[in-house]
C-alpha cells in the first residue's frame, strides 16, 4: 500500500506541521512495498542500460528517470524523451537546450547519453544518484495529492537554492525562474501579480517580477532570495497568498451558487 503524507493543515499551518514532520515521512514513505521494489529494480538493471532507447523501451526505468526530474506526465511520449536524451546537453543546438522547461536539460545532462561514449549509467554512484531525486520528487507528488500549494512550496526549498549557485548571471536566472513552471507559479502569487503576466514578452516579464522582488523582498538577486530568512518569507508569502486565493475562489462560487438558488425559488413562487 501506497504511504499517503499526513498533512491536517492547509496553508502556512500546514507548511509548518510538514517541516516539523518532513524527515518522518520521507522516511516511511521511501519504505513502502511499491517504491521498495522499484528501487531494487532500478538499482539491479540501471548500469546496464547503454542508450536511450533502452531506457525508454523499459517503463519501469523510465518512470524513474521522468520522476527524478518532474517530468512524470511524459512517460507516454517515448520519441520526445529519446531525442532529448539522444541529443544531450553539450551541443547548443541540441533540444533540451532550446526548451524552455530546464527539467528537460537537466535530466539528459544527468544521464549523458548524447554527451559521452559512456553514459553516466556506468557510474557506481549513478542509481544512488537518480533516487534521491526520484524519492524526494514522489514525496513532492504525494503531498500535491493532499494540498498542492505544499508541494509547491516544497519544490521551491529544492529549486531556487540549486539555481542561486549556478554560474550565470541574475538576469539569466530569472529567465530560468519564468521558464520553470513550479517557480514561475511561486513567485507569480508570491509576488501577487496576475496571471496575465504570463503572457507578455519574456524580458517584460523578466522585468516585473525583478522589479516587483527588489520591492517586496529588497532584493531582485535569486541568490540572496534563496537564503534561508529571504526563503521563508518568499514560502510564507506564497502560501498565505495561495490560501486566500482559495479562500476568495470558494466565496466567489457561494455566492454565484446563492444567487442561482434564490433565482430559482423565486422562479418557482411565480409559478405557483
Amino acid at each position: 500500500m501506497t504511504y499517503q503524507p499526513v498533512v491536517p493543515f492547509s496553508g502556512f499551518a500546514g507548511w509548518r506541521f510538514l517541516s516539523r514532520t518532513m524527515e518522518t515521512q520521507q522516511a516511511a514513505f521511501a519504505a513502502s512495498t511499491e517504491n521498495q521494489r522499484l528501487d531494487s529494480y532500478f538499482r539491479e538493471t540501471i548500469g546496464q542500460i547503454d542508450t536511450a532507447k533502452a531506457l525508454v523501451d523499459d517503463r519501469r526505468l523510465l518512470g524513474v528517470a521522468l520522476g527524478a526530474f518532474g517530468l512524470d506526465a511524459d512517460i507516454d511520449n517515448k520519441y520526445f524523451i529519446r531525442k532529448v536524451l539522444e541529443e544531450g546537453s553539450l551541443d547548443r543546438t541540441a533540444l533540451a537546450n532550446k526548451l524552455s522547461d530546464k527539467s528537460y536539460l537537466a535530466l539528459t545532462t544527468a544521464f549523458g547519453f548524447g554527451d559521452y561514449s559512456v553514459p553516466r549509467t556506468k557510474l557506481s554512484t549513478f542509481a544512488d544518484e537518480i533516487l534521491t531525486k526520484f524519492q524526494t520528487r514522489e514525496f513532492e507528488v504525494a503531498v500535491g495529492e493532499v494540498d498542492n500549494d505544499l508541494r509547491m512550496a516544497m519544490s521551491l526549498q529544492r529549486d531556487l537554492p540549486e539555481l542561486a549557485v549556478k554560474d550565470m548571471s541574475e538576469t539569466a536566472k530569472w529567465y530560468t525562474i519564468i521558464g520553470s513552471p513550479s517557480l514561475s507559479r511561486v513567485f507569480q502569487t508570491a509576488l501577487n501579480l496576475p496571471p496575465s503576466v504570463g503572457a507578455l514578452d519574456v524580458d517584460q516579464q523578466r522585468e516585473i517580477y525583478m522589479s516587483k522582488a527588489q520591492r517586496t523582498y529588497g532584493t531582485s538577486d535569486p541568490a540572496e532570495l534563496s537564503r534561508p530568512d529571504k526563503l521563508e518569507v518568499l514560502t510564507r508569502d506564497y502560501l498565505l497568498r495561495a490560501q486566500l486565493s482559495s479562500m476568495t475562489s470558494v466565496s466567489s462560487q457561494n455566492v454565484a451558487l446563492s444567487l442561482l438558488r434564490n433565482v430559482g425559488a423565486q422562479g418557482l413562487s411565480l409559478r405557483l
